[in-house]
């Protein structure tokens, strides 16, 4: 992967087979304290006029009209939306409209972005002879298959894993351990209260499913949201008030 910039927006790319990724930082937007600066989430207090501004900025960044980028509203499961082409109206360009629940996009339209917000949870790019896929992998979305739903959607054979919350942030209870299985080589440990509790690396458990699901080449940024407050926003770091980064892919060619 590597760090691009332009106008003040700063983004990390990745190339897979016939495809782009890019995974959003904070960096180049409208919003005051705490979503500074490019928070991407309407879903938070920032003002949606900021927000707004700040999704125009990313797309003109990036070389998209707001209006392409496809979206939807994230509830930690694994359905998976198939875009045959932009959605209309643009939920993306005009936040506050009715939105479908998703946290999983799959295309195979040339110039189409797919969209998933994070604030920890990894963003999780695919791509296969059958198009791209971008998911959003929190740990309810990869016990329950979202990896691989998305994997066979498009035939994947190559992957790129965003920033997200490393192991040294990421202190979990014996529930998210469980759900997980098998164990991420993180041994659990017991804490002064006896609540069994432990350290997961999402994006170990991301390569895993993804092994498991065929795909043969991934890359992976190595950041942790957490710790790295410059560049990106952290639900848990920040107790819930925060904004929104994003992960991006679209397939390589013009748009229909």
């Amino acid at each position: 992967m590597r760090w691009i910039e332009k106008d003040g927006v700063r983004w990390l790319e990745a190339q897979l087979p016939d495809a782009t990724v890019a995974f959003s930082t904070r960096l180049g937007g409208a919003s005051a304290a705490p979503f500074d600066n490019l928070n991407l989430g309407v879903l938070t207090d920032d003002e949606r006029d900021r927000v707004a501004a700040n999704r125009r900025r990313l797309a003109a960044a990036l070389g998209f009209a707001p209006e392409r980028i496809a979206i939807a509203r994230q509830v930690h499961g694994a359905e998976l939306l198939v875009h045959s082409g932009p959605q209309r109206p643009s939920p993306f360009a005009a936040p506050g409209g009715d939105i479908p629940e998703a946290d999983g996009h799959a295309t195979s339209e040339p110039g189409l972005p797919l969209l998933v917000f994070v604030a920890d949870c990894l963003p999780v790019a695919l791509a296969g002879p059958r198009g791209v896929a971008m998911l959003h992998c929190g740990w309810r979305g990869l016990a329950a298959g979202i990896v691989a739903r998305g994997a066979e959607a498009v035939g994947a054979t190559d992957a790129a894993i965003g920033p997200g919350i490393g192991p040294c942030c990421y202190e979990v209870g014996k529930d998210v351990l469980d759900a997980l299985q098998p164990p991420t080589g993180r041994k659990a440990e017991s804490d002064s209260t006896s609540r069994l509790v432990g350290r997961v690396d999402l994006a170990e458990v991301a390569r895993r499913l993804l092994r498991e699901a065929g795909v043969e080449r991934v890359e992976s940024a190595g950041l942790c949201t957490g710790c790295e407050e410059r560049f990106f926003f952290s639900h848990r770091r920040d107790r819930g008030r925060t904004g929104r980064q994003a992960g991006l892919v679209w397939r390589d060619g013009e748009a229909s």
